[in-house]
């Protein structure tokens, strides 16, 4: 288990601005990641140097995305202001997860521009609706195609803000809180909305923080 990404919720009209500033912010470079056809979303992906990536996401005007739970806690979070939607974990073999929790896993798939399909199992996005401060789980279930790091970047994530339960989520992860952060240091905000409060990030130019 170790951190996979973390997701940042606009809207579509805003999705070219806050590629534009994120990316401006950290001095790399957003592509373009495709559309999600069963969750109603689409995606814009930057690999960091530390094996995970930043996801800026947005629910698309389609049925899908009122039905699935990932559209519409993409769609909750945009049409509230947007921002850090959430971090993702990903495990080797969802199973046990799912046996854990008492549920099966959501098979999810993206085509790339380049015509490359990426595909995965993620589990946990209707507790992240209710526990904003909750991670989510993926499994990534096409051993052939690159992850969406791949290629990496000077940037990393040096820590991430998040206000809520420590205990809650070390609970839901069954494990201590921290652990699928690794070298990632956590601050713990309190008086904040629960989820990620902000994101930093060491680059070639210094460290910057994102909220």
């Amino acid at each position: 288990m170790r951190l996979d990404h973390i997701s940042y919720a606009c809207t579509t009209s805003e999705i070219a601005d806050v590629i534009q500033r994120i990316g401006g912010d950290l001095g790399a470079a957003f592509t373009d990641g495709g559309r999600h056809p069963s969750f109603g979303t689409r995606n814009f992906t930057l690999p960091l140097g530390n094996g995970c990536y930043i996801e800026v996401v947005s629910a698309l005007d389609h049925p899908a995305a009122e039905k699935a739970p990932f559209g519409r806690a993409v769609a909750q979070v945009a049409n509230t202001g947007g921002g850090w939607f959430s971090w993702v974990v990903s495990v080797d073999d969802i199973a046990p997860v799912e046996e854990r929790l008492g549920r099966e896993a959501r098979a999810g798939h993206r085509i790339r521009p380049d015509g490359i399909e990426l595909c995965w199992k993620q589990l946990g996005i209707l507790n992240v609706m209710e526990n904003p401060e909750l991670p989510f789980f993926v499994e990534w279930s096409c051993p052939d195609t690159e992850h969406p790091s791949a290629g990496g970047s000077p940037v990393v994530i040096e820590r991430i803000e998040i206000s809520g339960d420590r205990a809650a989520i070390g609970e839901w992860l069954d494990t201590d809180a921290m652990s699928p952060l690794g070298d990632i240091a956590v601050d713990w905000v309190e008086g904040e909305e629960p989820g990620i409060v902000a994101v930093w990030f060491t680059t070639p130019n210094g460290s910057v923080r994102i909220d």
